[in-house]
């Protein structure tokens, strides 16, 4: 009989785990704002929590359509084209803030594309220290 991998279970109830991302994506965008250039952010701190729910609602219900109707284009780079995708849900996060009355503001295609990649890269990274992503080594012999 061969080992099975065990998979660690997530204990934390629903609520935890959807506060720990909204968490994550707020220092995520936080980190965005103040690495790339073209991204400002300005007023309470309280309300780059509001665009971190924005922004993931965006990406809960949009980006899976726009996945879908772009999946050639994804297929066609090897996923690269995903960076531009993050770059537009960015953008789009940015006009609904502006709507809200937030001063959170992206200028332009560029700071957008550097914008996603940082949250993508800061919001994996801050996930895997939480202990929110699991991580699995196999070792085949």
């Amino acid at each position: 009989m061969q080992n099975q991998p065990v998979i660690p279970t997530d204990n934390r109830p629903p609520w935890q785990r959807l506060l720990l991302r909204w968490l994550i994506s707020s220092l995520a965008i936080f980190a965005a704002t103040w690495l790339v250039p073209g991204i400002e952010f300005s007023g309470p701190g309280w309300q780059i929590g509001v665009v971190a729910l924005v922004f993931g609602l965006l990406n809960a219900l949009l980006r899976p359509l726009i996945y879908l109707l772009t999946c050639p284009l994804v297929l066609l780079t090897l996923g690269l084209f995903g960076l531009v995708i993050n770059a537009v849900m960015l953008g789009i996060t940015s006009a609904l803030a502006d709507q809200l009355g937030i001063q959170f503001h992206v200028y332009g295609f560029w700071p957008a594309f550097f914008g996603g990649l940082v949250i993508s890269l800061v919001a994996t990274a801050l996930s895997f220290l939480a202990g929110d992503t699991n991580v699995q080594v196999v070792r085949v012999k």
